[in-house]
């Protein structure tokens, strides 16, 4: 077994029910080393800090070459297992989205996002189209036990309007799919109602990923609602960007 196929491994098994794994999304290299410095587990991308950072759009606007090179310097910089947010995997043609995956694996990264929303278009794939996707996917990660992150957009689509107990049950319907077509996990970002995400907890067949919004619960909350991985999105890009252009207001303010 390869040292990428044990990093995998280790991967998948940091997702534990009521004691999930934490991500604080960053966006290259230098921004990984200071989160496995500071007691990290695991290193995720998110696809809007990546692209921001880059000077491109959230969306696959950032070219998949640079979305590559980048993953790579990350999985050399640090030592621990990396997932990459790769949105829709940049196509919509089956060989040619197993031949992207095929160059995650080869850059280093032991995890995806993999969303069903139709990036550029409208709406959400149907299940059967997003299943058939996911085991393209699993196909193409042959003996790689690469962490396949199912996102469903069901509930971010409607943010922050209230999720009706439909939204619930479409995205049950599609994790019990993407399960059988070998997804890891189901990551439903824009969920943040405490009942909703324990039921999706209980009743889901994957472990359950849930995005650090203004409104969710909060990392002790989501502990106790059955979370298995929680993860921050945009917002430490976020963060940093606002620092930045506060310490540089200051700067200028006092000429």
């Amino acid at each position: 077994m390869t040292y990428q196929q044990l990093k995998a491994q280790k991967f998948s098994a940091l997702h534990v029910k009521c004691k999930p794994l934490i991500l604080f999304n960053i966006w290259d290299a230098g921004s990984a080393r200071a989160v496995a410095e500071s007691g990290a587990k695991a290193i995720a991308t998110g696809s809007h800090s990546v692209a921001a950072a880059n000077g491109f759009d959230d969306g696959q606007h950032l070219p998949l070459d640079v979305a590559i090179a980048n993953i790579k310097r990350i999985a050399k910089a640090v030592d621990l297992p990396v997932t990459l947010d790769f949105e829709g995997g940049y196509a919509t043609d089956l060989d040619e989205l197993k031949a992207n995956v095929t160059r995650v694996i080869d850059a280093g990264a032991v995890g995806i996002n993999f969303e069903d929303q139709i990036v550029g278009g409208e709406g959400l794939y149907s299940v059967k189209d997003q299943s058939d996707r996911v085991a393209a996917v699993r196909e193409a990660a042959g003996d790689m036990p690469l962490f396949i992150n199912a996102r469903t957009d069901v509930f971010l689509k409607t943010y922050p309007a209230v999720h009706a107990r439909e939204q619930l049950e479409e995205v049950l319907t599609r994790a019990n799919s993407y399960a059988a077509a070998g997804a890891s996990g189901l990551f439903a970002p824009g969920l943040r109602d405490p009942q909703l995400i324990r039921e999706l907890c209980e009743r889901s067949p994957l472990p359950v990923n849930i995005m650090v919004l203004p409104d969710t619960p909060s990392n002790k909350g989501m502990v106790a609602l059955g979370v298995a991985r929680i993860s921050y999105g945009p917002g430490p890009y976020r963060q940093m960007i606002e620092f930045v252009k506060s310490a540089a207001s200051a700067v200028y303010e006092s000429e």
